[in-house]
């Protein structure tokens, strides 16, 4: 990719202001004229190739941005640095119909390298093996330039002697936004990427608004994965049910620190080997109903949650979430997300709020007493 190519505008995305590599669009296969009587059916957005980074710190804290009211998706919100794919930094962007487009590939990669260093300023780029570090001014200004289009990110990194580190990201499902729901829609690679332990340096100045001006987001900061959650599960923040489902996957091996200094090493390095092993294991369920489901057979770099509603819970009005469905791009194809587990959100003005990850059947079974219980009243 040369940098000498043509800018493009930056459009807003699932959770940066990033750019697409080309504005969403109606499906071709997604909508039909009415007939006779008949009302016109409702069109269906083909969702926009997008990445997103759960970036571990060296001691296994989660990194999240938090996103201002005024954002066009995800307002208010905590998210993952991400956002859209762009073909002038990212390289081809697998078209609509093309099964590439809802699979990991290099386009989704690179896209989660450059929009982890814009709206962070931490450099996912590797020279002689190690991260790059950059003196803070030039940092920043690059950050500037490439979320402008001013110049191609890939060539950027190649002036300083490194390569992007795609190979050190680690997928962990993909996300579609389902029909009927927000007004845009994202087919969401998700990966895991883990700052090396020895790293004692991360940007302080994460603190200030990121690349855009203070756009889309206001601050960027790490915390334990059961911080993010207990903050939530408090009200005191928004977290939408992919990422809560993935911090909630996260709490069940990054488990917290130790007092040790001379252990935290050994420490920190145990819980990113159990979750390794976890995010390679096959089959993905816990239980024995869930390991009889086709789902759990399939690893978690390759799950697709298009999450549906399926009830509404009488006891406290929240929606029970399914996510073993991939979503009307993918209907037919083996593809399929986890069928175990459920969420449980209540959707508000204000966005998700009650979020909770439960074992389907553990759900199913409180719905059948509650249901039974207001039998024996009537």
């Amino acid at each position: 990719m040369s940098s000498s190519q043509p800018q493009q505008r930056r459009a807003a995305s699932s959770s940066s202001s990033s750019s697409s590599s080309s504005p969403s669009s109606p499906s071709s296969s997604s909508s039909s004229p009415a007939r006779g009587g008949d009302k016109p059916r409702k069109q269906i957005l083909d969702p926009r190739p997008s990445s997103s980074v759960v970036l571990l710190s060296p001691t296994n804290e989660v990194l999240l941005l938090h996103r201002v009211k005024s954002s066009s998706t995800f307002a208010s919100a905590h998210v993952f640095p991400g956002g859209n794919l762009d073909a002038f930094h990212d390289g081809d962007v697998p078209p609509v119909g093309d099964p590439a487009r809802h699979q990991d590939g290099p386009a989704y990669r690179l896209g989660a390298v450059r929009e982890c260093f814009e709206e962070t300023g931490i450099l996912l780029a590797k020279k002689d093996g190690a991260l790059i570090e950059l003196p803070v001014d030039q940092r920043d200004d690059m950050r500037k330039k490439v979320h402008a289009n001013e110049v191609n990110f890939v060539d950027w990194v190649k002036s300083l002697g490194g390569e992007p580190d795609t190979a050190g990201l680690v997928p962990f499902t993909r996300w579609i936004t389902p029909v009927g729901g927000p007004p845009k829609r994202f087919t969401t690679q998700m990966y895991v990427y883990m700052l090396p332990i020895s790293r004692t340096k991360v940007p302080s100045e994460m603190f200030i608004p990121t690349a855009d001006g203070g756009v889309e987001h206001t601050a960027a900061q790490f915390a334990p994965a059961t911080a993010w959650l207990e903050r939530a599960r408090a009200g005191s923040l928004i977290v939408f049910p992919p990422q809560y489902f993935l911090l909630h996957m996260l709490s069940r091996f990054l488990t917290g620190g130790t007092a040790s200094l001379e252990e935290g090493p050994l420490h920190f390095t145990a819980q990113r080997k159990k979750l390794r092993a976890f995010l390679r294991r096959v089959p993905t369920a816990d239980t024995d109903e869930g390991r009889a489901h086709p789902t759990a057979a399939i690893p978690w770099a390759d799950k697709v949650m298009c999450p549906h509603h399926f009830k509404i819970r009488e006891s406290d009005g929240r929606v029970v979430l399914g996510l073993d469905k991939p979503g009307p791009e993918l209907e037919g194809s083996q593809r399929a997300g986890d069928w175990e587990r459920v969420m449980l959100v209540k959707f508000g003005p204000g966005g998700a709020r009650d979020v909770e990850v439960r074992l389907r059947a553990d759900v199913l079974k409180e719905e059948r007493a509650a249901e039974a219980g207001q039998n024996a009243k009537l």
